[in-house]
């Protein structure tokens, strides 16, 4: 088996990118539901921001530091 074992940077880098990647995927989802919706009944989505990710990003750390 190949060793894997990735610096702690390379890991925060993959967790932030993570991160985003399901901040934008319900971002989306939220702003295709509300398309769905009749135009007077819509409302404006908001873009996540930094702290979101960056919230999100040490919830899969903690999964990932579980032991």
């Amino acid at each position: 088996m190949e060793n894997t074992a990735r610096s702690p940077y390379e890991l925060r880098t993959e967790l932030l990118s993570m991160a985003i990647g399901i901040l934008e995927s319900q971002s989306q989802r939220r702003l295709e539901n509300e398309y769905m919706l009749s135009e007077s009944n819509r409302k404006a989505v908001s873009h996540f921001e930094v702290d979101d990710v960056l919230e999100v990003a040490s919830k899969l750390n903690g999964f990932v530091s579980k032991k």
